[in-house]
């Protein structure tokens, strides 16, 4: 059951290529509906549990029966009783974030924040871990690092993995302006699926470049198998600034999948075909 998209925050043409993905294996998505309602009608083991939703356009409701339901409902920051009030730190009434600056210090100087009750900041384990560290360094050591909340690699262990790092192609078009980046994309063939899923092939890369900034990777995105393994080696070239001319420069391991991404030609602004022939 689907809110209203799916995997909000993450480039949408990635997460619509899972979404595909699953529906063709089997998953059925019902959209722009929330659960109102859940009971359980069958004991046992697996029981059955009747669902009633409500659609988030208007009055539609609808009921199914399932053997399990998971609530994936989010997280909510535990701020609003540890009596941040009492020393004026401003929260999120709503969600209970706290809004801070570039160094993680709140409206009240002397206190900081750090991990998933950020404002506007990514939910990841390595980034909290990452911005403690460097906080503490700057605190203490006379350092000046700042946490980079962008170039962050992550990964959706969806049946068919989708990494990324940096800017979606959404969040690209409004930094920059369509007309300032490039977006290069292909499909490829993973040499374990060559028969097996000849016929059914959705792995996927694609970059996006800075046009005004010698075609700086702002972003990266690749679907398919082992796609944390791969982004997490190309984040440290996006951390460094590579370039699409040193991406193009940078000789493949054949046959990987992350030999995509030395190769890649088409943009998508030429309409050009994205699929591949030969081994």
């Amino acid at each position: 059951m689907v809110r209203s998209i799916l995997l909000r925050g993450f480039d949408q043409d990635m997460a619509n290529k899972i979404g595909e993905y699953m529906e063709e294996h089997g998953i059925n998505f019902i959209r722009e509906f929330v659960p109102i309602k859940v009971e359980q009608i069958k004991e046992g083991t697996p029981g059955i549990l009747k669902v009633t939703s409500k659609s988030t356009k208007g009055n539609e409701i609808i009921e199914g029966e399932y053997n399990t339901v998971l609530l994936a409902i989010g997280r909510d920051a535990c701020t609003r009783k540890i009596g941040l009030d009492k020393v004026g730190v401003i929260i999120n009434e709503k969600t209970g974030k706290i809004p801070v600056n570039d160094e993680e210090q709140t409206n009240v100087p002397y206190i900081y924040a750090i991990g998933d009750i950020l404002q506007d900041k990514l939910e990841l384990t390595p980034v909290a871990i990452q911005a403690g560290r460097l906080l503490v360094r700057r605190l203490y050591a006379g350092a000046t690092t700042k946490c980079d909340y962008v170039n962050v690699p992550t990964t959706v262990f969806t049946p068919l993995e989708y990494g990324a790092c940096g800017y979606s192609e959404e969040a690209a078009v409004e930094k920059f302006g369509e007309e300032n980046i490039e977006v290069y994309h292909s499909h490829f063939w993973p040499l374990e699926w060559t028969v097996p899923s000849r016929d059914n092939n959705k792995c996927y890369a694609k970059i996006i470049c800075n046009i005004q900034d010698n075609e700086r990777v702002i972003g990266f995105h690749v679907l398919g198998p082992n796609a944390g393994e791969v982004t997490q080696g190309f984040a440290a070239a996006i951390k460094c600034g590579i370039t699409k001319e040193q991406l193009d420069s940078t000789i493949g391991i054949h046959p990987v999948c992350a030999e995509i991404f030395t190769t890649l030609a088409v943009t998508k602004r030429s309409g050009e075909s994205t699929l591949l022939s030969g081994c």
